[in-house]
């Protein structure tokens, strides 16, 4: 079954975690403007367009319309690809260090 797991929230949109029986199948970010939704959909390298499909579907009937049910379209954009991290330039050490580097968490 496909979960979605709130990541951030702003007035204008939404970020979401992808699970299926528990493990991270992706991620998607939505913006609303105006009439149109527009997301970014990211996913693994392997996933068929048949999976994809069913992302976008499952976003939108559980995600999108629940919050903007009277949208006129929904734009998805999609990449596939393999989960690099999540980096930050967040400083916990007491090192001193170049505040413009990114570390991965």
């Amino acid at each position: 079954m496909i979960d979605f797991e709130r990541e951030s929230r702003t007035p204008y949109s939404e970020a979401y975690t992808i699970l299926d029986d528990g493990g991270i199948v992706g991620r998607i970010d939505i913006h609303y403007q105006g009439e149109t939704v527009n997301a970014t959909l990211c996913t693994t390298a392997d996933a068929s367009e048949e999976r994809i499909q069913e992302l976008i579907d499952a976003a939108d009937e559980r995600l999108v319309m629940t919050a903007y049910p009277y949208r006129e379209d929904f734009v998805v954009a999609v990449w596939r690809g393999s989960p690099a991290g999540v980096y930050s330039d967040d400083d916990d050490d007491d090192e001193e260090e170049d505040e413009d580097t990114f570390r991965l968490n």
